[in-house]
C-alpha cells in the first residue's frame, strides 16, 4: 500500500496508536507503511501532543481537491 494515500481509517489507527504510547516505528510497521509516512502524517496535521484522526482528515482532504474524504 505504500504510495497511496492515507485512508480516514489510517488516521484513525494513528490517532489510537499514538494514545496508546506507539512510536512512530510501530505504528508504521502495523499500517504497512514507513515511518516517514506517519512522522509526516503527525507533523502535519497534528499539534504536539494532539493528533486527531478526523481533523487530520478534513485537512488532508482540503489539501486535495477532488479527493472523496
Amino acid at each position: 500500500m505504500p504510495g497511496a494515500r492515507l485512508t480516514h481509517e489510517d488516521r484513525r489507527q494513528i490517532a489510537a496508536s499514538l494514545d496508546d504510547g506507539l512510536g512512530y516505528a510501530e505504528i508504521a510497521r502495523r499500517l504497512g507503511r514507513p515511518t516517514s509516512t506517519i512522522s509526516r502524517e503527525v507533523a502535519r496535521n497534528g499539534e504536539p501532543g494532539d493528533y486527531r484522526a478526523d481533523r487530520a482528515q478534513y485537512a488532508a482532504a482540503r489539501r486535495a481537491p477532488g479527493v472523496a474524504s
